[in-house]
C-alpha cells in the first residue's frame, strides 16, 4: 500500500463521518489515528455532545462489525463477554457469545456499572482475548473499545479504576461546536434526516480487510527514529517528576504515544514520525494515566493536562530526524 493510497482512504473515512457529524476535523483525525493504532478510546464530556453518534458513525464508515453495551448498575460480566449454556438437545454446553465478540465495542456510559462489571473488559482490552469458565477465546482483528462517560453526573456512577484507565490509548473530549452557524447546522441536518439517528444512512467506505491493511501499514511501514524513542521516553519520565503528581504516566503511556504518533504520520502522508506527531497527542495519551496528589486533586489551577503541556515546553524536541 502506497502513502497516497493510505491518505486517500483515511480522507474518505473522515469525509464520510463529517457528512453527518458537526465538529472539529482534528477531533475526527484523532479518533481515526487511535483506530489505526488499534487502540481504545475514552470520550469524556457533557451529555448531548455527540459522543455516541461519533462512535457509531466511525464503526459504520470503516466497514467493521460493531456492538454496543449500555452500562447500567444491574449489568453483569456475562452480559458483556458471554457465557456457556447447557443445550438439552445436544447434551453439552455451548458458548453464547457476548457483544464483546465484535470489532468495535461501544461501551456507553461505562462508569455507570460497578467495578466487577468494568473489570470484565480488562482482559479483552489488553490481550484481545476473553476467558469464559477457564477457556480462552481470541478476539478478531481489529478490536478496540470506544467508551463514553459524563464527568458532571456523579450520582449512581463508579469511577473507572486506574488499571482500566491505563488501557485506553487516548482520552478525548468532543466539546461544544465553535460557532452559532455550526450549531444551526446541527439543526438543519437533523431536519433533513427526519429522525434522530442517521447511522442507517451512512455507507461503509471500505471493508474490514481493507481497514486491517491500513493498520498493518501503520505497524510495519512507518519508521520511528531513535531520537523519537528517546523524546517520548523523556516526556513520560518527566510526568513522574512533577511535584504535583502522586503517580505519573506508566510505560504503557509511552507505548500509546508511540503508536498513535505513527498513525498520525500515516494520516499526514508520511512514512516517518516527527516531534510534532508526538506533541499533538501527548496530552490525550498521558494525562488520564496520571494521579494528582491529594492536596492538588481539587485545584483547577493545576491539572494533569496542564502538567503534560508544561512538560512539552520543557523537554527539548529533536532538531533533526533521520528518515529511513
Amino acid at each position: 500500500m502506497q502513502l497516497h493510497e493510505v491518505k486517500t482512504m483515511c480522507d474518505t473515512i473522515l469525509d464520510t463521518v463529517q457528512t453527518y457529524f458537526v465538529g472539529d476535523r482534528q477531533l475526527l483525525e484523532k479518533v481515526l489515528a487511535a483506530a489505526l493504532a488499534n487502540g481504545h478510546i475514552l470520550f469524556e464530556d457533557n451529555p448531548g455532545l455527540g459522543k455516541t453518534l461519533l462512535a457509531k458513525l466511525f464503526a459504520k464508515a470503516t466497514g467493521c462489525g460493531w456492538g454496543r453495551v449500555q452500562f447500567t448498575p444491574d449489568l453483569m460480566p456475562a452480559d458483556i463477554i458471554g457465557t456457556k449454556i447447557w443445550r438439552m438437545n445436544t447434551g453439552e454446553f455451548s458458548l453464547e457469545k457476548g457483544p464483546v465478540f465484535t470489532h468495535i465495542l461501544l461501551a456507553d456510559e461505562i462508569n455507570r456499572s460497578p467495578p466487577k462489571v468494568q473489570s470484565a473488559l480488562l482482559e479483552c482490552m489488553e490481550e484481545r482475548q476473553v476467558t469464559i469458565e477457564g477457556e480462552t477465546y481470541p478476539l478478531d482483528r481489529p478490536f478496540f473499545v470506544v467508551a463514553t462517560q459524563n464527568p458532571i453526573e456523579l450520582e449512581g456512577t463508579y469511577p473507572l479504576p486506574e488499571a482500566q484507565l491505563d488501557r485506553f490509548l487516548i482520552k478525548l473530549s468532543t466539546g461544544y461546536v465553535a460557532s452559532e452557524e455550526l450549531e444551526a447546522d446541527i439543526l438543519r441536518r437533523r431536519a433533513s434526516w427526519r429522525q434522530d439517528d442517521p447511522t442507517e444512512f451512512i455507507n461503509s467506505v471500505m471493508t474490514t480487510e481493507a481497514f486491517r491493511e491500513l493498520q498493518d501499514h501503520v505497524e510495519t511501514e512507518v519508521y520511528v527514529d531513535d531520537q523519537i524513542y528517546l523524546y517520548i521516553s523523556k516526556i513520560v519520565r518527566a510526568t513522574r517528576q512533577s511535584p504535583y503528581v502522586e503517580v505519573g504516566s506508566s510505560p504503557r503511556g509511552g507505548l500509546s504515544l508511540f503508536k498513535v504518533s505513527r498513525a498520525n504520520a500515516a494520516l499526514n502522508e508520511r512514512d516517518y514520525v516527527i516531534p510534532d506527531d508526538v506533541k499533538m497527542y501527548a496530552v490525550e495519551a498521558l494525562a488520564h494515566r496520571m494521579i494528582m496528589k491529594l492536596e492538588y486533586a481539587l485545584d483547577d489551577r493545576v491539572t494533569p493536562e496542564s502538567i503534560v503541556s508544561s512538560v512539552l515546553e520543557k523537554v527539548e524536541a529533536p532538531k533533526e530526524i533521520v528518515r529511513r
